[in-house]
């Protein structure tokens, strides 16, 4: 019977396909990196040495020995991080990390400013924005919007960055869990913090003390301290984006764009991105664009925060590094 689409259009005969020895063909996946088991009495080293050594796992040990080669190199290890950050308790995870000389410095967007600060004072923070957006309460935190206003104006006045101004003040108020709080920290080990608020972004600004001049000064100050920070990443330097998906992104990029318009290099530079869904800017402007053409490395690590972070910090500490 013939086919209605006529005899010159004939299913493409196999019998001349070519083929190999499977055995002959390189692959990308072997038993040599599969998972393997742990028991009751594993150690944390074992649990690392058992996961499967295949995508993010690869990435994460390869961001780890770029961060362990940047602190035998002196090279800044610099953590961008969101408020959520804070909210899914990591503070004291990086704050060991901090001690241990794998965070130089914290870029931080203006919701850190206001969760780390409550749980620095009061030891709770993130309201229930639902139950109080409707009656006009939201962000109405008396002590809140005081601490991060004045710090602001004071910050201005004495021509130092945002997140410096919040340490200093948080630390002057004698906190009772100064111990979880990331600005406490970085301030007490002279680690510097920077913090780029957006005018309008977060609730201390719509405060009857706020001062748009003076955060506006105060935060660019900061962006050009972490544009500084930047610059030295030159040679081995590190930059984490943790759970910013705009505003940090944005800044990193024109830190680096400005300091190779001075003339810098900025080359062998290693970046990562550290969310829960990659979002179009991190991707870009952290792991994708500061990187390219042979100037370093980026890796995107896909996982929720309170997972992801606690299994670099162990990898960091635990790992093996040879």
């Amino acid at each position: 019977m013939s086919s209605t689409y006529g005899d010159d259009v004939k299913p493409l005969e196999l019998d001349k396909v070519k083929t190999y020895p499977l055995a002959s063909r390189p692959s990308k996946v072997s038993l040599d990196d599969f998972g393997k088991s742990v028991t009751e009495d594993s150690s944390l080293k074992d649990f690392l040495a058992s996961l499967p050594n295949i995508l993010a796992v690869q990435s994460l040990r390869k961001l780890a020995a770029q961060m362990q080669r940047a602190r035998e190199l002196h090279k800044p290890i610099i953590w961008g991080i969101g408020g959520h950050v804070i909210k899914t308790g990591l503070a004291p995870i990086i704050i060991d990390l901090m001690k241990r000389g794998f965070v130089t410095a914290i870029a931080a967007n203006g919701s850190v400013l206001v969760h780390d600060a409550e749980i620095a004072m009061v030891g709770s923070t993130s309201e229930d924005v639902d139950a109080t957006l409707g009656e006009g309460a939201f962000g109405g935190a008396d002590e809140t919007g005081k601490l991060l206003n004045r710090a602001a104006q004071e910050g201005a006045r004495d021509q130092i960055g945002l997140g410096e101004a919040m340490g200093r003040a948080l630390i002057g108020q004698a906190p009772k869990h100064a111990g979880h709080s990331l600005l406490c920290a970085a301030y007490d080990s002279k680690v510097p913090f920077t913090a780029h608020v957006t005018i309008g972004g977060d609730i201390a600004h719509f405060h009857p003390e706020a001062d748009g001049a003076a955060l506006g000064t105060a935060t660019h100050t900061d962006f050009r301290l972490l544009a500084e920070l930047v610059r030295r990443m030159n040679g081995g330097g590190v930059y984490l984006n943790v759970g910013s998906a705009v505003v940090l992104p944005e800044v990193f990029l024109k830190c680096v764009t400005l300091v190779r318009n001075l003339g810098h290099d900025l080359n062998d530079i290693t970046t990562a991105n550290f969310d829960f869904i990659q979002s179009y800017r991190p991707l870009t402007n952290v792991v994708r664009r500061p990187t390219a053409d042979g100037a370093g490395q980026g890796y995107s690590i896909t996982g929720h925060h309170e997972l992801t972070i606690p299994l670099l910090a162990a990898e960091l500490i635990c790992g093996s590094h040879d």
